[in-house]
């Protein structure tokens, strides 16, 4: 492994009950996609770990102390991991960019906002109310807002100790217990949050890690009948089978399924700061990121400039480890690098422009490792293959709009809605467009907003179902209870 000194050993087993151990399962070794070498061997639970995980989380929330004591407690324990994230934040950013191969200065940034997730959380679990319904004098009726009870969560690979801790701290903060399946690309920064959690007071199985494959381990917990609430984040086919195991169990879930997210850039924009934005938006992470700006909308009068300036900036990103820092590190597998390359390779092939990019990097010091080129795909017909499924690379394909409402049509024209930006200047143009755009999140003259915490997350058609971050989150975790009391 690189240079890495932690406060803490390393966490590489499976974390059942408060204790760490060991599976039948075997191992299996995490690797860096900057250089293809392993980083450590991580424990492969079996169905009868998951069963035990389930099992501890059970009895910590009907037995143990998490769900009954006062949520200020609670509270107070969800901080403290806040503050112990922050405290170790350098080494888990370095293990974070050596186990997904994003940026040293991405992997900071997705650290600071974990740290938030249970700061944010931790200052609203007293704050978690029901109402009252006024029935007439002589009744009172009011509503309880209780913890779920066992919440299943299954972590993607793309951001996996940033989204862990997204749904952890709601659930921890609402009395929920938790049982985590991190990605097997990435286990290594969530493994380590429920060491943290543990030194912050966190009683014994409230939070439970099993790593592991997803056919073994996701399979088996989604399906578990000791499950009330599932939390997943993936890819569309992973959702579809999810979904039915879960069906068979009639509980609820949350699903962000992806997304082939539009930036719209209008002729009356602020074009340096839409260049920068679309930039940003399609480059964090080399592309892997749910929300990425992936389609590049920009109405005819100022196409050239726009493209123009883009290709010339993305001929100047470096390409190199994450660890190192610079401007776009590698795709997380080999399997991912040979789908992207696919995906543009059939565009080139059905006669889309190629402005830039468009194959794996080339450079001998980079051969060990996952590397594609950032790349601008023009010329593209709105129905092909590039523009309408989700490549999950630094690859953007640009189309052209004449006016507003054939901008919104392209925007709309996919079976995805997560996020949109939009670029313009006109205050008619944002209000019209923000009304009718069917995705889950718009952002006006700006893309995302750093971690976007306090904000609700979720997508419309396939990118999904319910809402993450901010309070909305917390309606996923809890469930109302309802009593009316007759009296004289």
């Amino acid at each position: 492994m690189d240079t890495l000194e932690l406060e803490a050993p390393l966490r590489t087993g499976l974390f059942i009950g408060g204790e760490w151990t060991t599976s039948a399962g075997g191992t299996a070794p995490a690797i860096d996609p900057s250089t293809g070498r392993e980083l450590a061997s991580i424990a492969q639970a079996t169905v009868s770990d998951v069963a035990a995980g389930v099992a501890a989380a059970r009895e910590a929330f009907e037995s143990g102390p998490w769900a009954t004591q006062p949520p200020v407690e609670r509270g107070r324990v969800l901080l403290r991991i806040a503050n112990l994230i922050r405290q170790r934040a350098e080494s888990l950013a370095r293990l974070e960019s050596l186990d997904t191969g994003k940026t040293l200065r991405q992997a900071r940034a997705d650290v600071q906002v974990a740290a938030r997730y249970f700061e944010f959380y931790g200052g609203v679990a007293d704050k978690i109310m029901g109402e009252t319904i006024p029935l007439g004098m002589n009744m009172t009726d009011f509503t309880l807002r209780e913890p779920i009870g066992v919440s299943a969560q299954i972590i993607p690979w793309n951001y996996p100790l940033q989204i862990g801790s997204r749904g952890i701290a709601p659930a921890l903060a609402a009395g929920c217990t938790v049982v985590v399946k991190p990605a097997s690309e990435a286990p290594l920064g969530v493994l380590q949050v429920a060491e943290i959690a543990r030194e912050a007071g966190l009683p014994p199985g409230v939070l439970n890690i099993t790593p592991g494959r997803g056919s073994v381990v996701g399979d088996a917990l989604v399906a578990s009948r000791g499950v009330n609430q599932v939390t997943f984040t993936g890819s569309v086919q992973t959702a579809i089978d999810v979904e039915r195991r879960v069906a068979e169990n009639l509980i609820p879930t949350v699903v962000e399924a992806g997304g082939k997210s539009p930036n719209l850039v209008f002729a009356d924009a602020e074009i340096d700061a839409a260049v920068r934005g679309v930039l940003n938006s399609i480059i964090q992470n080399a592309g892997q990121t749910c929300s990425a700006g992936s389609r590049l909308l920009v109405q005819d009068e100022v196409h050239d400039e726009v493209v123009g300036r883009l290709v010339e900036q993305f001929s100047a990103l470096r390409l190199g480890p994450g660890i190192e820092d610079l401007d776009v590190g590698p795709i997380i597998s080999h399997v991912q690098l040979t789908r992207i390359a696919e995906h543009v390779d059939r565009a080139r092939d059905a006669g889309a422009q190629i402005l830039v990019g468009g194959a794996r990097s080339d450079a001998p010091e980079l051969w060990g490792g996952f590397f594609y080129q950032p790349t601008v795909v023009d010329g593209v017909d709105r129905s092909s293959a590039i523009v309408q499924e989700e490549v999950f690379g630094p690859v953007l394909s640009v189309l052209r709009f004449r006016d507003v409402d054939e901008a919104l049509s392209l925007a709309n024209d996919s079976e995805f809605g997560l996020i949109a930006g939009v670029w313009t200047r006109n205050i008619d143009t944002v209000m019209r467009l923000s009304r009718r755009l069917a995705v889950g999140q718009v952002y006006v003259n700006t893309y995302g907003a750093g971690g976007g915490v306090e904000l609700p997350f979720g997508g419309y058609k396939r990118s999904g179902f319910g809402r993450e971050k901010g309070l909305e989150a917390l309606r996923s975790y809890t469930i109302v209870k309802n009593v009316c009391v007759l009296h004289t």
